[in-house]
This record gives structure tokens, C-alpha cells and sequence, in this order.
């Protein structure tokens, strides 16, 4: 049984890399294209354009992974059963079920695969990519760290821990260098609010540094000139899908300390754990699918169907988490619901061919 395992598990986990490589490329291109809008702008050039397109691509391959999988499973299978060595099989005494379960153990590989892709590699490639592509396009120096944003303004180094909608920020460090790069004025405000083209500090606790003493104020109300506009914060942000799990995880515990809402990043947290299990559905899925009708159509024919599934569970992923955000459903109950269908489907199915 091993030796079978082993020989189904090479053309599913093959085919599947082999689809992850071209719908990735494929991807790639369409977000490469789009993005040489922003080329020119700064110091942001195309080869700069081509490495962020490269520095993304694991992100968008943890994404594509079930897609992936239901097209890699369906050639991959789909070979085995136009050669008729499926039929072989099932002839030698390996039921629909264990057969199932031989892919599995194959779709079990790509999963923890996915896994990793999507917890180390991806959210450390996509940060610096974003950095990289915020640093060239903008003439700040702009870092996205665990304590939220540093930026530099000329001589004056700001650091935003929240960022609020409406233009509004929280929790603003700003500290203010010579010309010697001496810390001369510290100031925090309790929030900032872009308004008819400047900034406005309110709740403000300063400290300025002289020779021989600090001295501290506090204002409640100052207007702040800065060449920093709300616009940066949006070019180097890092979406909450581009995060690892712990990453969310520690960013929604900083949310609940802070009162603010963290329904957004609780579902990219349980589509991040999510997805790895529904590269399993779509594999799972794919077997009927092979086993039934289309076991003796081509190779294209089954690329369409498995794109078409793969389509349809992106869609579905996408609308049950907008619903989920808009009408205020539970986030795991959004994320994973989706998931869930697929593997309904693939069941009923895979219980008409037993």
C-alpha cells in the first residue's frame, strides 16, 4: 500500500506545484501590470517594480494554494485515469475511500506546505517589499514595526501607533533633531486629524530640551506643520492578510487593549488557519470529480472544471468574509464557512461513487 501511496502522492503533489507555478505567474502578471502606474513616481523604478513583484509572489501562492490543488489533483489523477491505472487500482481492491485517503496524505503535505509558506516566508517578504516599494516611491524614510509607523520628516522622526479612519491618527510620537541630529523637542498627542491640508494635534504632552534643563508643557490644542500626508500611511501598510497568525494574533490583542474594533484582522486570522484546511477541501473535492464523469475526458477539460471550482471557492472566500464584515457575523463562522460547503459537496459526491 505504501508503494501506492507514494506513487498517487507524486502526481497530485506534481501536478499541484506544477498549477501553483502558472496561476502564481499568472497573478503575478496581472498585479505587475498594474503596478507600473507607480513607476517613475520617486525613485521607484521598473527593476524595483519587478523585485516587489518577486518579493510578493509567496504571498499570492499561500492564497492560491486551494486553487492550485484542485487543478494539480485533477491532471495529476487525470493522467492516472485516462491510462486507465486508476481503474487498475480500484480493480486490485483499493476502494474509492482508500484511494481518498492516499491523496490525502499527498493534499496533508501540500497543506503544512501552505502553512509555512503563508506563516514565515510570505509575511516577512510581503514587509519588506512594502518598505522597499514606500521608501523609494516617497522621499520619508518609512518603517512599519511593532509599535506602528516611523517616518522621517526632514529633521523630525514621527512614530504613529494607531491608525484611524477619517485621516485621523492616535497616539503620535514626534521628535525633533538639530543640526548636530541632538533630540531638542519630544511631543506626544493623544490624536491627529488631517484637516483642509494640515495637521491638527490635540491632548499634546511636550518636552523641550535646553543646555542646562528640560522644560514641559502640556496643550490641548496646536496645529502641527508636516510635509507628512495620510496618503504614506496607505502605500506602507501591510495588509492584515499579508500578516502571519501571530502577527494577527498580537495586533488584535493591541486593538482590545486599545478599545478599537479587531473584526477585520479576527478574519484574516481564521482565513490564515483556514486556508490550509481548505487546500485539503479542494484536493478532497477533486476526487469524485476525477472518479465520476470526467475520468475519461482530457486534460483541458478537467483544467476548466478545476479552475472553475477553484474560481467559485475564491468568490464565495471573498463574499461570506465582506458579509461577515458588513453585517458583523462571526469571523471564524465567515471565514470558515466556505470551507465547509466545498467539503459537504465533496462528500454527497464522493458517497454516489462508494
Amino acid at each position: 500500500m505504501n508503494i501506492v501511496d507514494r506513487y498517487i502522492a507524486r502526481h497530485v503533489i506534481w501536478g499541484s506545484l506544477v498549477a501553483l507555478c502558472v496561476v502564481v505567474s499568472l497573478f503575478a502578471f496581472i498585479a505587475f501590470v498594474d503596478d507600473l502606474d507607480s513607476v517613475g513616481k520617486g525613485e521607484y523604478t521598473l527593476a524595483m517594480a519587478f523585485g516587489y513583484m518577486a518579493l510578493t509572489l509567496p504571498g499570492k501562492a499561500f492564497f492560491l494554494f486551494p486553487l492550485a490543488a484542485v487543478v494539480g489533483t485533477l491532471v495529476g489523477l487525470g493522467v492516472l485515469s485516462s491510462s486507465s491505472e486508476l481503474t487498475v487500482i480500484r480493480t486490485a481492491g483499493l476502494s474509492a475511500a482508500r484511494i481518498s485517503m492516499s491523496v490525502m496524505k499527498a493534499g496533508l503535505f501540500l497543506a503544512v506546505l501552505a502553512m509555512l509558506i503563508g506563516e514565515f516566508v510570505a509575511p516577512s517578504a510581503e514587509r519588506f517589499a512594502q518598505q522597499r516599494r514606500s521608501v523609494a516611491m516617497t522621499d520619508q524614510l518609512s518603517l512599519n514595526s511593532n509599535y506602528g509607523f516611523w517616518v522621517r520628516d526632514g529633521k523630525s522622526f514621527i512614530n504613529i501607533r494607531r491608525v484611524l479612519p477619517d485621516n485621523r491618527m492616535g497616539d503620535v510620537y514626534i521628535y525633533e533633531f538639530d543640526l548636530d541630529d541632538r533630540l531638542r523637542v519630544a511631543t506626544y498627542a493623544e490624536q491627529a486629524v488631517f484637516t483642509d491640508g494640515e495637521w491638527v494635534l490635540e491632548g499634546i504632552q511636550q518636552s523641550e530640551i535646553l543646555e542646562d534643563r528640560v522644560v514641559k508643557r502640556g496643550i490641548r490644542r496646536a496645529i502641527w506643520q508636516s510635509l507628512f500626508r495620510p496618503d504614506l500611511v496607505n502605500v506602507v501598510a501591510v495588509k492584515p492578510e499579508t500578516l502571519s497568525a501571530i502577527g494577527l494574533y498580537r495586533y488584535m490583542d493591541y486593538l482590545r487593549q486599545n478599545e478599537l474594533s479587531t473584526a477585520r484582522f479576527e478574519l484574516a486570522f481564521w482565513k490564515k488557519l483556514v486556508y490550509p484546511v481548505a487546500t485539503l477541501v479542494m484536493i478532497f473535492l477533486a476526487l469524485p470529480v476525477v472518479l465520476g464523469r470526467l475520468r475519461s475526458v482530457g486534460v483541458g477539460q478537467r483544467i476548466l472544471v478545476g479552475s472553475l471550482i477553484g474560481i467559485s471557492f475564491h468568490v464565495i472566500n471573498q463574499v461570506s468574509g465582506d458579509l461577515g464584515l458588513v453585517y458583523g457575523f462571526s469571523p471564524l463562522l465567515s471565514a470558515l464557512l466556505p470551507t465547509l460547503l466545498f467539503l459537504g459537496v465533496g462528500i454527497v459526491m464522493l458517497r454516489r461513487l462508494a
